[in-house]
């Protein structure tokens, strides 16, 4: 099953022509509401429904899926293909090619740290925790290093990180955000 990608150009003329797009961000609320383009909803991706998304697709319209730099709108067009939604299309290089190439988008106030960089400080955390308990507590709590040295691995072979799912759910990336676009382009 490949997945077929479209460059934030070919996306962002479609926009400037007047066309009408269906954009579905797959980004967490928090992330989603920091910085998104104008005619994006959030759909996240450890929500996302298939079934809801064939509801809002129309006929043989494309869907196009952006996340952040676009291994999780990979990740969701493989599970909306899995269900039968048909003709979906990531955007290249995400939202943060989308903000590189100087197109409109919507900021909020909400600054929160990116999930990429959440998971860089939780496993650093746990690696320092587990060397340090490891040399003051017990040796077999070098365990804990060794364990998240394994699920990054795991992470960097599969581009599934099962920290980053986890740490989608927290509290601090569940923003309430409409799904709504915005018409308002800062």
């Amino acid at each position: 099953m490949s997945i077929n990608t479209v460059k934030p150009e070919e996306v962002h003329s479609k926009l400037q022509s007047g066309e009408k797009i269906k954009l579905i961000d797959v980004r967490t609320p928090a992330e989603f509401q920091e910085v998104h383009v104008t005619v994006a909803e959030n759909y996240p991706l450890d929500q996302l429904n298939p079934e809801r998304i064939k509801q809002i697709t129309a006929g043989d319209e494309p869907l196009y899926v952006i996340c952040k730099s676009g291994t999780r709108g990979k990740m969701a067009c493989e599970k909306l293909q899995a269900a039968g939604v048909e003709n979906i299309l990531n955007v290249e290089g995400g939202t943060s090619a989308w903000v590189e190439r100087g197109y409109d988008v919507v900021r909020g106030e909400s600054k929160v740290i990116s999930l990429e960089r959440q998971v860089r400080i939780a496993a650093g955390a746990l690696v320092l925790i587990g060397v340090i308990t490891g040399f003051l507590v017990h040796p077999a709590l070098f365990g804990i290093a060794a364990f998240v040295g394994a699920g990054l691995m795991f992470a960097g072979i599969t581009d599934t990180c099962g920290m980053a799912m986890i740490l989608a759910r927290m509290p601090w990336n569940q923003v309430r955000c409409e799904n709504k676009p915005s018409k308002t382009p800062v």
